[in-house]
């Protein structure tokens, strides 16, 4: 039997639908049967991937504000305030404080489940494999953060959605790709950020001795919203293997702002991505064979 890979992917900011990895998932699947079909018949079979929408908690919110803001119908460019009610409003929201915070426990809430699930269909201990765009980026940071450094003060309502799996628990925590993050900024709200997560787990030598993990920040130098991350300070610089530019988006699309929204489609995410992850897979299955 085969040792499936874990994947959870998380949107960024903004109004966005369910489906909003769909395509997303057919290509990296596409790219990563592609390099393990010589070694195995089924390889679409190989990876599990969790598309973890935690734009649930703030839409139905964010669509309430902006009728009670544009009551009278009377705004002035409103598509371009919808946008930013969306887009800045879950920034925003989501914002951690010392005492209580309802809107960042029910984001990780909504992770928590998506890990869940996870461990159920790609198996308890299957390395996981992060991907996420955006405020996803801060989101994950935030809940491996208090996995690795503060579990005994994550919420019980979070506690409620996990199981004592050590997918769930982040042991198996194995790479960590984030795409047009703006953690970059998130540094200005503390004294100190010098504490990043550890990519991968340092429980993942545990599990699978034989796999390495990385932590690879991709983003568009026309991304006002996406920034290179290893130059924050040392300890980023020590976390983060990579800052990767690439080009997100078409003709026109990649050379503006607009590429912020375009990761999930640029054809140099997915091959590198897919392709990582078929190395991963190959080093878990082929060389337990070998043996």
């Amino acid at each position: 039997m085969t040792k499936k890979i874990a994947v959870a992917i998380l949107h960024g900011i903004g109004n966005q639908n369910e489906d909003f990895s769909d395509l997303f998932i057919d290509m990296l699947t596409k790219r990563f049967s592609q390099q393990i079909k010589p070694y195995y018949t089924t390889p679409e079979d190989e990876l599990i991937i969790q598309p973890i929408y935690w734009g649930s908690v703030f839409n139905e919110k964010e669509t309430h504000l902006w009728n009670r803001l544009n009551k009278e119908d009377d705004l002035d460019f409103k598509q371009l305030r919808q946008f930013v009610i969306h887009f800045f409003g879950d920034a925003i929201a989501y914002q951690p404080v010392v005492n209580h915070n309802p809107n960042y426990i029910k984001v990780h809430e909504v992770y928590a489940d998506g890990l869940r699930e996870l461990s159920k269909t790609a198996g308890e201990d299957a390395p996981l494999i992060v991907i996420a765009h955006s405020l996803g980026t801060v989101i994950s940071s935030n809940y491996f953060y208090d996995l690795q450094f503060i579990p005994d003060k994550i919420p019980d309502d979070v506690m409620r959605n996990m199981q004592s799996t050590s997918l769930e628990k982040g042991e198996t925590l194995t790479s960590f790709y984030t795409l047009g993050s703006p953690l970059a900024l998130w540094s200005l709200r503390y004294a100190d950020f010098d504490k990043p997560i550890q990519v991968p787990s340092p429980h993942l030598k545990e599990h699978f001795p034989e796999i390495q993990g990385k932590w690879v920040n991709m983003y568009d130098k026309d991304d006002v919203f996406g920034y290179p991350l290893k130059t924050i300070n040392d300890s980023y610089d020590r976390a983060i293997a990579f800052d990767t530019e690439i080009n997100s988006g078409g003709f026109i699309s990649s050379s503006t702002p607009l590429s912020h929204n375009n990761y999930f489609k640029t054809i140099e995410v997915i091959n590198d991505i897919g392709d990582d992850l078929a190395e991963i897979w190959k080093r878990l299955n082929l060389a337990s064979k070998r043996k």
